[in-house]
């Protein structure tokens, strides 16, 4: 299952399974509330059938839990809805004949707590039996919700490796011609050749950038050296701009990654300090506490919370390298930061 794919299955799964948990636990609570109401009158209503005997002076036996005890009449007005309770017992005043005295009759709460205790379990467990159920029809629909997207995805998976594929030829072709365009006597240091050498360039970066994404799902992770890849690409960058200067601090740092795409997203990031720096201006490339720094003295980045958009693009640009660059480091754990001012910017790969 493709990355975009795994988000849109957990978006589903979760706001369907949210809904309905919410759902049963509102529906789990009002029950409890509503018996435990029903509990309450019957507490009351056994209080007043113990005070019946008592007033009837019937003979009884001692009921456990219950006792009594008669109240003087002090002139006070006793509401004969009362019912109260306590931590340990309920309690209702009841009037006796000719309002003379009052009954007060008492009941243990223990019998009450523990039908409370039972209700709560027995909604607990229906609940957790609930959610399981709806858990798993979540995961069921989400995943045949996901079906025309994985099927979509499929087909223009398909036509872009085709795509990318069937360019191999005319790509390689162009830059073949272009190493032999440059061997001419009367083509050295033409600027026309040397603007048509790095349009090259870019459609030929474009086209690896696009064949690295394509393998964003099925990256191969191993213990690699950045420092190798930084001057594999920082030397291919000499050549296209020769008039900038390189200062590379980087001897040995090893990490975790893809090869293929780390090497593409610093050639990404490379390129864009390069094409983008102040003329005769340098590229500072360093380490520092697990984290690569590349650091130029461009003019810096109008809108640097945008340029990892895919709609985002700069002059002379495609917008495509840095959403490239965020897709790829975001496969590999890799946090990128971005500073920037008048005097140039700074790119920082923090590395896990």
């Amino acid at each position: 299952m493709h990355h975009h794919e795994k988000v849109a299955f957990l978006k589903f799964f979760i706001t369907y399974f949210v809904s309905v948990a919410i759902l049963i636990l509102v529906a789990g609570f009002f029950y409890f509330e509503q018996t435990k109401g029903y509990f309450l009158r019957m507490e009351e209503f056994s209080l007043i059938k113990y005070a019946r005997h008592i007033k009837m002076g019937e003979r009884f036996e001692e009921m456990p839990g219950y006792h009594y005890r008669f109240l003087e009449n002090e002139d006070k007005r006793i509401d004969i809805r009362n019912f109260s309770s306590d931590d340990n017992e309920f309690t209702k005043i009841i009037p006796m004949e000719h309002g003379s005295r009052y009954l007060q009759v008492f009941k243990s709460k223990h019998s009450y707590d523990e039908k409370l205790f039972y209700l709560k379990k027995r909604i607990i467990a229906v609940q957790l039996l609930l959610l399981l159920v709806f858990a798993f029809l979540s995961y069921k629909l989400a995943k045949n919700a996901l079906k025309p997207l994985q099927e979509s995805i499929s087909t223009l998976d398909k036509f872009a490796k085709d795509l990318i594929h069937d360019l191999n030829t005319p790509v390689t072709s162009i830059k073949l011609n272009m190493k032999l365009l440059e061997k001419i006597p009367e083509c050295k240091d033409n600027k026309v050749v040397e603007r048509l050498n790095k349009s090259v360039h870019n459609i030929s970066a474009l086209h690896e950038n696009l064949n690295i994404l394509l393998q964003e799902e099925t990256f191969q992770m191993e213990n690699l050296n950045l420092c190798a890849l930084v001057n594999e690409v920082v030397e291919i960058q000499q050549e296209l701009y020769t008039t900038i200067r390189f200062e590379v601090d980087c001897t040995n740092f090893r990490v975790k990654l893809n090869a293929n795409a780390t090497k593409q997203i610093l050639q990404n990031i490379i390129s864009n300090a390069c094409k983008y720096n102040s003329k005769n201006g340098y590229v500072k490339i360093y380490t520092k506490n697990r984290a690569l720094y590349i650091e130029d003295s461009g003019k810096g980045i109008k809108e640097p919370q945008k340029i990892f958009e895919r709609s985002y693009s700069a002059e002379h640009s495609t917008g495509i390298g840095l959403d490239i660059v965020r897709r790829l480091a975001f496969a590999m754990d890799i946090k990128v930061e971005v500073t920037t001012s008048d005097k140039g910017s700074c790119f920082i790969l923090h590395f896990v």
